[in-house]
């Protein structure tokens, strides 16, 4: 069973989310291991949600029991039990509402910028980072994969790369009103990651010239040399001297003790956990925009294109899942007839010297199984699951709710169906 657990913008408070940043990498490779049942897991962690999607093999009270205590029992690891309060609003979604869920936060649907395009590659990294160290598991992989896809897709049909949307971008939307000349303006950029670089291709493209960089790890000089900005080490001077400071970075980097006396600045911060002590909005002179007002603030904002966007998702969401729905009948008939080969195969042994008759087969029979296969989802995806299911039960005996198969035992297609 596939399920999601999500604390997002939606559902936790900015502060509340600001405890639940953990490394995605480690929360998935602990959920993994986390109880037997658990085939597979791939923890998607951002500045606006922490949720972990899991394979469970088990029955649906099960599962759900097993999912929530994965959930409970990695973030007690990694940050300790007093950050399980932050998690009390929670949410846990199942098969097709799980599914649907995962494509619309690839999409950048459920985004606070909605139409982001920076979330559809941190879905992409965080699949392939938890196939890498053996996390995930071939249904989680796929139906992360078709998100990715649908992204892409939903992007194309909605025009959404016209919308020119994502956090960074909705940002500065709302600092546009504050700025006479984006040339003229000069911006500290606090951070060099791959948020960062977002930053200055917004920033450059609205005219932004003087551009200077620290970083709390010492990397300003190349991330500079590399977009061609102005390196600093020394942040006190550099708050003293930027009209706008924006901070996307994954530690606390500016206090109010670092802000000089005298400074005029607005400063954003995209970071979670927060890049900037909320004290220093208190700084006379200096105003501070962070995640929780730009929360507030972006619904006002339209994006053009989201319900053509959001149709993709919902059809393909609907697609996937109906499709999912025959699997089982699929991989019964496939079973039944690789089984059939192999009979044959090991009857006719003797004479198959040079291996040339096995190969055929095997070859035949993966000819044979692609139309039903494919029939089998379209039917499936027009509404038909239940008379897929039949015609399999019917013209090969076969039973695909999870019981018998005549050709093996019960247990036998239980851990077919499971692989």
């Amino acid at each position: 069973m596939l399920l999601c657990i999500t604390a997002n913008h939606r559902n936790t408070p900015f502060d509340a989310l600001e405890r639940l940043a953990v490394d995605g990498e480690e929360f998935a490779r602990m959920a993994r291991g986390s109880h037997d049942a658990v085939q597979g897991a791939v923890a998607l962690a951002t500045c606006n949600r922490l949720e972990v999607y899991l394979d469970v093999d088990a029955p649906p009270i099960k599962a759900h029991a097993i999912a929530q205590q994965s959930f409970r029992q990695t973030l007690e690891q990694l940050a300790g039990p007093e950050v399980l309060t932050a998690a009390a609003g929670v949410e846990l979604i199942d098969d097709a509402a799980a599914v649907h869920h995962l494509f619309s936060v690839c999409a950048g649907l459920d985004s606070v910028a909605v139409g982001e395009e920076e979330i559809a590659g941190q879905v992409r990294r965080a699949a392939a980072t938890a196939r890498e160290i053996g996390a995930s598991s071939g249904r989680l992989d796929h139906v992360l994969q078709e998100a990715v896809r649908t992204a892409r897709r939903a992007r194309a049909h909605g025009d959404a790369s016209k919308t020119d949307r994502s956090l960074a971008r909705l940002a500065l939307d709302m600092v546009e009103s504050r700025i006479a000349d984006w040339g003229s303006t000069r911006v500290l950029l606090v951070g060099t990651g791959r948020y960062a670089a977002t930053t200055v291709a917004s920033l450059v493209e609205r005219g932004a010239r003087q551009i200077t960089v620290y970083s709390p790890t010492g990397r300003a000089q190349m991330f500079a040399t590399r977009y061609g900005l102005t390196p600093t080490n020394d942040l006190r001077d550099a708050l003293a001297t930027n009209d706008v400071v924006i901070t996307c970075t994954t530690r606390l980097s500016v206090n109010a003790d670092d802000v000089p006396e005298g400074t005029h600045a607005l400063v954003v911060d995209l970071g979670l956990p927060r890049n900037v002590d909320p004290a220093v909005g208190d700084v006379d002179g200096v105003s501070l925009l962070d995640l929780e007002t730009i929360r507030l603030h972006a619904p006002l904002l339209h994006w053009s294109a989201e319900e053509d966007a959001r149709a993709v998702v919902d059809s393909a969401a609907h697609a996937y899942t109906t499709s999912a729905s025959v699997e089982p009948a699929i991989v019964a008939l496939r079973e039944h007839v690789l089984a059939v080969v192999e009979r044959e195969i090991e009857r006719t042994q003797s004479r198959d010297h040079d291996g040339r008759i096995a190969e055929a087969l095997r070859h035949l029979s993966g000819v044979l199984l692609h139309t039903p296969s494919t029939l089998a989802r379209h039917h499936a995806a027009a509404g038909r699951s239940d008379q897929v299911m039949a015609a399999v039960s019917t013209l090969f005996g076969l039973t695909v709710d999870g019981h018998e198969q005549s050709q093996a035992s019960p247990e036998h297609l239980r851990r077919d169906l499971r692989a």
